[in-house]
């Protein structure tokens, strides 16, 4: 198989990133690469889905990769994944002798391990330049789920119409589950036995980086987590600050201390983020270090420097991201650094480990076990958006009143662009369809 042939296959069947921005997967490929590393790190506390999809598809997904790793002439592949694992370690070991050019990495138990920079280098030794991206280090880096939907894509002739989901928090019968794309938060909800509590809020995603979600809202092909969490938890409280009020408290709170740059993941590894400058920037009105604004290009978001950082518990990683918000809509590049400084030598000593942040964050309560279902769920209507990856939105070809089947095409990658291909998850009516998404209603075979 060629890479075109691969690249072809991953876009007609819709494979994006299923986590993160939703990279397309096509655009990836490149024969530049050495190395292949499988991100199993799931780093966020209470997520668990890939280490649990990765040891009941352990054979399907080392196919994938070796198939990917071959298509590109790639020397080796990683199984970045922690020692914790154990039954996933051990079912990855099961499957080694069968793919000799895969072995298993290591990752420490900290925050965040998942972060594509911080997995190559723990794995590899490699420092991803600041404004880079991993093939500048012969690297390409999936996670589990999309490698399994490559799997299928191949060899079943599948395409992306469903998605794990761990659903956990303030629910009865915490589980990952596997539903069509589209499904309401509100399903998964009741999927999950329904909330224990009256008064919640819905964090989709991790507590670090995901988003507040309403009941409404519906799963898509980045969807990995749904967490149920009291209205008055300090996470959700944390979330919901609003930026103006964080911008007021930096200048009143501020205690001009450096923690959460001499903790920011980024920065321990070389990178020229600083987030003490930009908070002092903030607190005194006056931009004296211009270039340590413009570095806000170089934050990953991980939110160390807010959720466990600052002993005032401020926002740095909000207004950073509204500031390199500002930056792109005012056509500001990224800007390129003459050089990286090196690793921190202290780096070791300032990593931040997950089961420290869990209990930190007030969350150890909730990380129970949240075995993986095969239960069908067959939801009655599904709302599908049409952009659910990084790049162009896709372009609808389906009607209103039109009949369609699981896995059939309703939107077309845009032309010339960046973009994905997206299909039906549900057998069902198409009741209503614009630029943003498809309604369908499930349509029972008589």
């Amino acid at each position: 198989m060629t890479i075109e042939e691969l690249a072809e296959i991953m876009k007609n069947n819709g494979i994006s990133g299923a986590g993160g921005a939703g990279f397309p997967a096509y655009a990836k490929l490149n024969p530049n690469a050495d190395t292949i590393l499988l991100n199993c790190a799931e780093c966020e506390p209470l997520l668990k889905v890939h280490r649990q999809v990765l040891k009941t598809y352990t054979f399907e997904i080392l196919s994938g990769l070796n198939l990917i790793a071959k298509t590109i002439g790639a020397k080796q592949c990683i199984v970045a994944i922690k020692k914790s694992y154990r039954s996933t370690v051990a079912a990855i070991e099961a499957q080694l002798p069968a793919f000799p050019n895969i072995k298993i990495g290591i990752l420490p138990e900290i925050y965040p391990a998942g972060d594509e920079v911080v997995t190559i280098y723990e794995t590899t030794g490699r420092v991803v330049a600041p404004g880079s991206i991993p093939i500048s280090e012969g690297c390409i880096v999936y996670n589990v789920e999309t490698v399994l939907n490559v799997y299928n894509a191949v060899f079943r002739q599948q395409p992306v119409t469903h998605k794990y989901i761990t659903v956990t928090g303030e629910v009865h019968t915490p589980a990952t589950f596997r539903v069509p794309i589209g499904t309401s938060f509100e399903a998964l909800i009741q999927l999950a036995g329904g909330a224990s509590i009256d008064s919640y809020v819905i964090l989709c995603g991790g507590p670090m980086t995901g988003t507040l979600a309403q009941n409404t809202d519906v799963v898509t092909k980045t969807t990995n987590a749904l967490i149920v969490l009291p209205s008055n938890h300090p996470v959700i409280i944390q979330k919901q600050t609003n930026q103006t009020i964080s911008e007021k408290r930096v200048m009143s709170a501020c205690c001009q201390c450096r923690v959460c740059t001499d903790l920011c993941s980024r920065h321990l590894l070389g990178h020229p983020i600083e987030p003490h400058e930009i908070m002092r920037a903030m607190s005194s009105g006056k931009v004296v270090k211009p270039q340590a604004i413009l570095n806000a290009a170089f934050c990953s978001g991980c939110g160390i420097c807010e959720m466990f950082a600052c002993p005032q518990s401020l926002h740095p990683r909000t207004l950073i991201l509204a500031l390199k918000a500002e930056l792109r809509k005012n056509g500001i590049a990224v800007p390129k650094p003459e050089y990286s400084a090196p690793v921190n030598p202290q780096r070791d000593y300032r990593k931040v480990a997950k089961e420290r942040l869990t209990a930190r964050l007030g969350l150890t309560k909730y990380n129970t076990p949240a075995p993986l279902s095969e239960k069908d769920f067959h939801p009655k209507k599904v709302k599908i958006l049409f952009s659910q990856h990084t790049g162009a939105p896709s372009i609808p070809n389906v009607q209103a009143g039109d009949s369609v089947a699981v896995g059939q095409v309703i939107a077309v990658p845009a032309e010339n662009a960046l973009s994905n291909t997206i299909h039906a998850s549900i057998n069902g009516k198409v009741l209503l369809v614009n630029k943003e998404f498809a309604l369908i209603e499930e349509q029972k075979e008589a």
